[in-house]
């Protein structure tokens, strides 16, 4: 009997590929580099199922380029690459990979506030460039985090996995999310408004997921709204934040700094933005441990394995 077949967009980790290979003739596109849209579009013919990852856009010419098409299973937990409406008139069920990269995205978004705070990425430059001359009163000043408040918005599974963490500090934890009740939470964390955080924060961390309404939620008018000494912190996606409102507010000092592993047109940065002193920029990491990875490629397999089995995968999103 000829196994159903599957196509994956990008190499992941083997133990993944291994159990697929159980159930599929798998393909995996051989370059190490993004698969262009026209390149998908000729893969995606003759496949029963389809793990991608959220730099590929599954639109509606992807989605009915595909008859045989049953299952994309994204490598990620947001899908906001893919056509979800679309994909649902064609029966075709959608997949992602939510809960086995909480912790180590909450772990990444910690690294870039104590990163920020304390200038760490700066101050390793100044000794490699040969400028440390010994102890000094006033030699890269940060800002401390004990103590201080945490905003966090989007209150879902990594938003309150690095709230948990601001515990260990005796931060004052505020957040802003209208999706969340606030009794499912404990009674410690505060639900405000956006203006709220903005004007209270000392750092502001983002895990909203990427909607229409989330689009440019921190823009112009929330910048100015924040401490001069704020710190703000996406490990979510990019286009959440306004980038050139961004950029704006760094150079005119609104903001102290920020600490970015996502960017509006990924991966594209801009010019300005990499010419800044006070953000980090890191080349969307958040998941990315050896364990975490390859939690979310056996996910990613099971989830397909179990649509085309007749079966409910275990993260479905439709």
């Amino acid at each position: 009997m000829q196994k159903p077949k599957l196509f994956i967009t990008r190499y992941i980790p083997e133990p993944a590929i291994k159990r697929l290979e159980e159930v599929f003739e798998v393909e995996i596109f051989p370059e190490n580099r993004a698969i262009t849209h026209e390149e998908l579009k000729e893969k995606v013919k003759d496949i029963d199922a389809l793990i991608c990852l959220l730099t590929d856009n599954i639109d509606h010419e992807i989605i009915e380029a595909a008859p045989n098409l049953k299952c994309i299973s994204v490598y990620a937990v947001g899908y906001n690459n893919i056509d979800v409406e679309t994909a649902t008139k064609h029966s075709i069920v959608i997949c992602n990979t939510p809960g086995v990269l909480t912790e180590t995205t909450a772990d990444l978004a910690w690294a870039l506030i104590m990163s920020c705070a304390r200038r760490i990425v700066e101050a390793d430059r100044f000794v490699r460039e040969g400028k440390f001359q010994g102890w000094e009163p006033m030699l890269m000043l940060g800002n401390d985090i004990f103590g201080k408040t945490l905003g966090i918005i989007g209150m879902g599974r990594i938003g309150r996995a690095v709230a948990h963490r601001a515990l260990g500090f005796d931060m004052k934890v505020i957040y802003y999310d209208p999706q969340v009740d606030p009794e499912s939470l404990p009674s410690d964390y505060v639900s405000v408004d956006l203006t709220t955080l903005c004007q209270n924060s000392d750092f502001i961390s983002i895990h909203t997921p990427l909607t229409p309404e989330t689009r440019h939620l921190i823009g112009e008018k929330e910048f100015n709204l924040m401490k001069s000494t704020a710190i703000l912190i996406n490990t979510a996606r990019g286009p959440i934040i306004d980038e050139q409102a961004l950029i704006s507010a760094l150079k005119e000092n609104k903001i102290a700094g920020a600490g970015l592993d996502v960017y509006e047109n990924e991966p594209v940065i801009p010019e300005e933005l990499i010419k800044l002193s006070n953000v980090i920029l890191l080349p969307h990491i958040g998941s990315a441990s050896y364990e975490t990875r390859t939690k979310m490629a056996l996910l990613a397999a099971e989830n397909a394995i179990a649509v085309i089995e007749g079966k409910n995968p275990p993260a479905r999103v439709n």
